[in-house]
């Protein structure tokens, strides 16, 4: 099973007169090549296949990582053809962004820094979830 695209058919990029997102795991510009193959990937929790969630945070984004990540494979794609995350934070700190951007570099390589928006939430669809994870994937045609 395919991983990765042959060839990246897209681009990140930070314009000039933009701050350095680098620090917090993103880039602010996504540019895809026309005739790419799209991938949506859906929200995806901390819980594991038979449905446990651990109440730490940590735990929840690993297994979130790797619940994207097995989706993403689902579909011959892996987490460096991600072009853009949307990303649920219950209880939104430094400290938790802190620890996605550790376990984001983990999962997808410390040099791919996929668009990213972040939103600080009070609740996810679950008791006890924690963090939600969307993506958005580009592969060549």
């Amino acid at each position: 099973m395919n991983l990765a695209s042959p060839r990246p058919v897209f681009a990140l990029s930070n314009p000039a007169g933009l701050y350095d997102p680098a620090p917090n795991g993103y880039s602010h510009l996504a540019q895809v090549e026309a005739g790419a193959r799209w991938l949506l990937v859906a929200g995806q929790g901390g819980e594991t296949a038979d449905g446990a969630l651990d109440p730490d945070f940590r735990a929840q984004v690993r297994q979130a990582m790797a619940n994207l990540i097995t989706a993403l494979a689902a579909a011959g794609a892996g987490p460096r053809d991600v072009v853009k995350l949307t990303v649920l934070v219950v209880d939104h700190s430094h400290e938790r962004l802190h620890v996605f951007g550790e376990e984001l570099a983990a999962a997808f390589g410390a040099d791919h820094r996929p668009a990213c928006t972040l939103i600080p939430v009070p609740r996810l669809a679950l008791d006890g979830m924690l963090f939600e994870i969307e993506a958005i994937a580009a592969l060549a045609g």
